[in-house]
């Protein structure tokens, strides 16, 4: 029975990566009551009437330079370095980074995996925090192969990143879990990196606010407080496939999510919360990203492993500011 769970969870990440042969290049499913785009005209039609509803506040002419974020927290840019490295790269890694020119209005934070956490502590400059890619869901004890919130903070960790795609599909923690992984961490002093997202076809089925609403309601379940708490979104067909959502569909999930804090814990959570987004972001697309009024930063995957393109992700938190 493990096993054809296993082959399940694989099949459908792998659906999730790959799309299926008659995907449109462009996906729709954003709201429940939207049929499928099947013509560039309905596509068309459909981007001007979320660009018409969206709140883009980059567009006005302020008297002087500002940021111009719905969250009224500090532009957050973290790196997943998720199974990749050794000695040597992360070393080159690091120093790239310890050279990198990064704008200081951003909070920038990276997660080697865990083997590597101590060398990257050592080493990094202070400018740049850790964070670690997963933690246990209580104290350490006999849970083999399980890194404890204890054991993070005593290596210098601030941060954890929790219900990633990739545990949740590849490995199969469910919301429940999570929520209460990420109460514990926050419990006992670690910020936390919430993920959510949805698969290929809950998007074409039109479930994407679903899918997320259900995994932050696992999150607003549990946690104590929203004060450490930055949320994550990637959608899952456009994590490590070189696809990602154009900049009024990632708005959109983003004013939404927004929304759903507003509504269900509070207008002050809702204000203060960073929303990032995740899925193939790169130094070619984050500045278009970046000047979306609800992408308050990112969750890099591949480009993170590049020190130069990382610190340009960084960077973009420029594409915000906008002159007299």
């Amino acid at each position: 029975m493990a096993a054809a769970v296993s082959m399940s969870l694989s099949s459908q990440l792998s659906v999730a990566k790959s799309g299926t042969s008659h995907s449109p290049p462009q996906f729709s499913g954003l709201r429940r009551s939207c049929p499928k785009l099947d013509s560039s005209h309905s596509q068309l039609s459909f981007l001007q009437h979320v660009n018409s509803q969206l709140r883009v506040s980059y567009s006005r002419k302020p008297s002087r330079a500002v940021a111009t974020m719905a969250g009224t927290g500090t532009f957050f840019v973290g790196g997943n370095w998720k199974c990749n490295g050794t000695t040597e790269s992360i070393s080159k890694l690091v120093s790239d980074l310890n050279s990198a020119n990064l704008e200081a209005d951003v909070d920038v934070v990276v997660a080697p995996p865990f083997l590597y956490i101590d060398q990257v502590k050592n080493t990094l400059t202070d400018r740049i925090e850790i964070s670690a890619q997963n933690s246990w869901v209580g104290k350490g004890g006999a849970f083999t192969g399980e890194i404890s919130v204890e054991q993070l903070k005593d290596i210098g960790c601030k941060w954890v990143i929790l219900g990633h795609s990739e545990r949740r599909h590849i490995i199969g923690e469910k919301d429940e879990f999570i929520g209460k992984k990420a109460a514990y961490a926050l419990s006992n002093g670690l910020g936390v990196i919430a993920c959510i997202g949805e698969l290929l076809q809950e998007r074409e089925a039109g479930k994407t606010f679903d899918v997320c609403f259900e995994q932050l309601k696992a999150f607003a379940d549990a946690v104590p407080s929203w004060d450490d708490v930055v949320i994550a979104y990637e959608p899952v067909w456009a994590i490590g496939t070189g696809k990602v959502a154009t900049p009024a569909q990632a708005q959109e999930v983003h004013v939404t999510v927004r929304d759903w804090l507003k509504k269900n814990v509070s207008s002050e959570v809702a204000s203060k919360t960073r929303i990032i987004y995740g899925g193939s972001v790169n130094g070619s697309n984050c500045a278009e990203l970046a000047k979306q009024d609800d992408i308050d930063g990112f969750l890099v995957g591949g480009a993170s492993l590049k020190g130069p393109e990382f610190a340009t992700i960084v960077n973009s938190v420029l594409s915000k500011k906008v002159a007299a």
